[in-house]
């Protein structure tokens, strides 16, 4: 059996190395994926001189970026089902050492444990996200992991996400505490939070300006995330993972006339993202 590591970056030139460097690559049971996906910068090239030649570092160019598509893409055609775990991590965070060791013993501790969760290590608000994660049975998209038999599972059934689906940690954390069932059988201790397991993430600095852009975007995405969590519950619960459609926009069309923008500043990005939902609609 052996660890497998999926590392998922896009226009992560300037962050890759550093995210490489964190992680100990010269593990002889792990295969490290640097899942580039739908980049245009030089995150490829930034991820090969950082991975050293070594054979265990596999940097893959996937031209369609997403990552809920490149998570499918991970899991359906690079993983082995010979895998005791599997850690997954964005490009642009940076894990504690002993993070992936912390992570595999705590699935393998209880085998009705399907993921474990990496914890957040800085912010303002870190130890609230903390909290929350201990208490909800969350997963960040920074860092978790999942078991090889709960991935055996996912990869047997041909569950995907959707491609479209902003967002991965959320699903897959419900698919995680339901056992790939409705949200009737949901178990809060299927997902468990790692306390010695952490990561570093970049934030929203007042003297970087591409950081300003980079959280507008991702108040957008989080709007967007809003709504499509909405299609998404109603058919965790009514159906299950199987319900999942390829793509949540061949649902919109039902739900986009029920939503109105949110009250407050939060408004402004509900605009947004209602329109970049509608403009998903046309042909």
């Amino acid at each position: 059996m052996t660890i497998a590591v999926g590392i998922f970056a896009h226009q992560e030139e300037r962050r890759i190395a550093a995210c490489l460097a964190s992680l100990p690559l010269d593990r002889p049971d792990t295969r490290f994926h640097v899942l580039v996906n739908g980049t245009t910068d030089r995150t490829v090239d930034c991820a090969k001189a950082a991975a050293g030649g070594r054979d265990n570092v596999v940097v893959h160019d996937i031209r369609e970026g997403g990552k809920s598509r490149t998570w499918n893409h991970f899991v359906h055609d690079l993983l082995t089902d010979k895998e005791a775990a599997v850690v997954f991590m964005d490009g642009d965070a940076e894990i504690a050492p002993g993070s992936i060791d912390a992570l595999v013993a705590a699935l393998a501790r209880d085998p009705a444990v399907n993921a474990a969760a990496g914890m957040p290590m800085n912010g303002r608000k870190v130890e609230i996200y903390r909290a929350g994660l201990r208490a909800e049975g969350g997963l960040f998209g920074d860092l978790y992991a999942l078991s090889g038999r709960f991935l055996a599972a996912i990869r047997a059934r041909s569950l995907r996400l959707p491609d479209d689906l902003i967002g991965d940690d959320g699903l897959v954390a419900a698919w995680a505490h339901t056992d790939l069932e409705a949200d009737s059988q949901w178990e809060h201790g299927r997902v468990i939070a790692c306390e010695e397991a952490g990561f570093v993430a970049e934030q929203v600095s007042l003297w970087r300006p591409a950081t300003w852009i980079m959280q507008y975007k991702r108040l957008i995405n989080y709007s967007v995330r809003f709504y499509q969590n909405r299609i998404v519950s109603d058919i965790m619960l009514r159906e299950g993972p199987g319900g999942l459609p390829r793509r949540l926009a061949s649902l919109y069309g039902d739900w986009l006339p029920r939503w109105r923008p949110r009250p407050g500043l939060t408004g402004w990005f509900d605009r947004k993202a209602l329109a970049r939902m509608r403009q998903a609609l046309r042909p």
